[in-house]
């Protein structure tokens, strides 16, 4: 029966995604194949277990599917384990502090209210409430992490795991300075790449995956992939728990972490979500792929210098990746929440965002935060970046003007109707 509510609701939603100048730093647009791999008869097939080793029949085709997904994620980072069954970033999260801690033990993460993220140990989240959260941040002058202060954290802490990870910092991380702490204090260490994940997988950013014991990502921000998560190693190292099979052989962390998945975390897999992440991965290993992210550093960089030139301040002074954080304290009067409205009124798309050592509510906040992968997917380049800002500047400096906001949604969509979201269709 065709739902003509939904399938114009769709409608709506896809308009505004073809209209609009998407900044959300976590979104981007996969491709139709991607799409394509997402809306099939893999939906209907029940998977629970891993490949080879099911609790159903009828397992042959999607065990071939999710293999390639773990291959070509594997090739795509150099690693040597993939689990691609996580339905979030978040899940791959909680199946690693499912798999490796206790309940009670002690986690070292980046503050959220600095740029980190709600897993990492937040209060309102099960990470922060099941487990002894722990936190690092920025200094308030420079906004960067100071290494030695995370040492002495480490030291005073003594955390079982230690995360490297954000969804609102702009600098890279020294993955090889965490891991020299973290085997200081014997904490495991985690890197959470869900945000920068494309960059690193085309050696744009430092890669952790010589450092880090285990490391989780999502795969539809810069992988441009469907929504999921994932999970990763370099190496199958044997668990330093000590723990062994009834025969006395080391349990190596692969089978650890697995059982973190499943049954620990979820049931069975979604199949078709899997096979995009598939199509995804090998998107990712093509050298247009490498050349797309280039241009996502390209084009934040560029946007970032022209906040800087106006007068605005970005938290940690400026970019090396694909987002940035505007603390819009310094030269306007307009918090998070009313910028994120009135950008969102001229067809701008911002999410309002806490900024370090903020004086605001997590609901109001002193900051918004922007990316460019999406409007790189669309094909915007360094000067498109530049244009955004002045729409941007003058709307946030004088926000009321409803007349101003208008005449700037028009641009917008003028100028995005020469990007086609879906040019082959």
């Amino acid at each position: 029966m065709f739902d003509s509510q939904i399938h114009d609701l769709i409608e709506q939603e896809k308009q505004r995604q073809i209209n609009g100048v998407e900044l959300i730093a976590s979104e981007n647009f996969a491709s139709k194949e991607v799409i394509d791999a997402m809306a099939n008869v893999l939906n209907n097939k029940y998977a629970e277990g891993y490949p080879g080793k099911r609790y159903y029949g009828g397992c042959e085709v999607v065990d071939q599917i999710e293999n390639l997904a773990k291959s070509r994620l594997n090739q795509l980072f150099g690693t040597e384990y993939a689990n691609v069954q996580p339905h979030s970033g978040a899940q791959a999260n909680a199946a690693i502090f499912l798999a490796c801690l206790q309940a009670g033990d002690t986690v070292l993460g980046f503050d959220l209210s600095h740029g980190g993220h709600l897993s990492h140990g937040s209060a309102v989240n099960y990470s922060g409430k099941i487990y002894d959260a722990q936190f690092y941040g920025v200094e308030e002058d420079t906004g960067v992490i100071d290494m030695d202060k995370v040492e002495a954290k480490a030291h005073a802490t003594k955390p079982k795991l230690i995360i490297c990870g954000a969804s609102a910092y702009s600098q890279d991380w020294d993955y090889a300075r965490f891991r020299a702490i973290a085997d200081s204090v014997g904490a495991l260490l985690l890197a959470d790449i869900s945000h920068p994940a494309g960059l690193i997988a085309t050696g744009l950013l430092n890669n952790p995956v010589e450092h880090c014991h285990i490391i989780s990502t999502t795969t539809h921000k810069t992988l441009r992939g469907p929504r999921g998560g994932v999970i990763m190693m370099g190496k199958n190292f044997d668990n330093p728990w000590g723990r062994t099979t009834k025969k006395g052989n080391p349990i190596k962390m692969s089978s650890i972490l697995n059982s973190g998945v499943f049954p620990g975390m979820q049931g069975g897999p979604l199949e078709h979500i899997i096979a995009a992440k598939a199509v995804a991965f090998n998107e990712a290993l093509t050298p247009q792929y490498k050349t797309y992210t280039q241009q996502v550093i390209k084009n934040s960089q560029a946007m970032a210098s022209a906040f800087i030139d106006a007068g605005y301040n970005i938290v940690s002074g400026g970019t090396v990746n694909h987002l940035m954080l505007l603390d819009l304290r310094k030269n306007t009067s307009i918090s998070g929440k009313e910028a994120d409205a009135a950008l969102g009124h001229a067809h701008i798309t911002v999410n309002k965002n806490m900024v370090p050592f903020d004086d605001k509510s997590p609901f109001v906040t002193s900051g918004i935060r922007l990316g460019t992968p999406a409007i790189t997917s669309r094909g915007l380049v360094e000067s498109d970046c530049q244009e955004i800002v002045g729409w941007i500047d003058a709307i946030l400096k004088d926000h009321s003007n409803e007349s101003l906001i208008k005449d700037i949604g028009t641009k917008v969509s003028n100028k995005m109707s020469q990007y086609p979201l879906y040019p082959s269709v």
